[in-house]
């Protein structure tokens, strides 16, 4: 029989499993990242594994290295002086007609629901460094988003 139709076991055909995948680009938090990033390796650390399957604790120990190595990498960022768009920022914004407002944070902070932003998403990108009463382009539009107001995060 030829090699080819030789079966050596079904482990061989399983999806392999691979790390979770870290965001390109630099580890930026802000105190409040750098806090929560701490308290989730704290809280993975404290989880005994002994009562799990071979593949939960895989994946237990798959979560702890990614969230180990995003705190060995996290590099807060100084407070900005609120005078441009800035990593750490509170935006208030206007974009087709409807005043919004973001707190520029994170990859691993960034939660859209409660309006927190990474600073690596096409629309902070396009907005950094603008000022107060400043027009940006974006999505190929030009000056879609006036700059409102520019304020400080001041959650710990």
């Amino acid at each position: 029989m030829s090699v080819a139709f030789r079966r050596e076991g079904d482990d061989e055909h399983m999806e392999p499993k691979f790390e979770l995948p870290i965001p390109p680009g630099p580890n930026w938090v802000t105190v409040r990242g750098l806090r929560l990033t701490q308290e989730k390796v704290v809280a993975l650390e404290a989880v005994a594994t002994d009562g799990m399957t071979e593949d939960e604790a895989k994946k237990h120990k798959r979560v702890l290295r990614y969230w180990r190595t995003r705190l060995a990498t996290a590099e807060v960022r100084p407070v900005p002086d609120g005078e441009a768009v800035a990593f750490g920022a509170r935006v208030t914004y206007r974009l087709n007609g409807q005043e919004k407002q973001i707190a520029i944070v994170g990859d691993d902070e960034a939660d859209p629901h409660e309006g927190r932003v990474s600073f690596s998403s096409p629309l902070v990108r396009a907005m950094m460094d603008a000022e107060i009463g400043e027009t940006v382009d974006f999505a190929g539009k030009p000056d879609a988003i006036h700059i409102v107001a520019i304020a400080v995060i001041d959650e710990l």
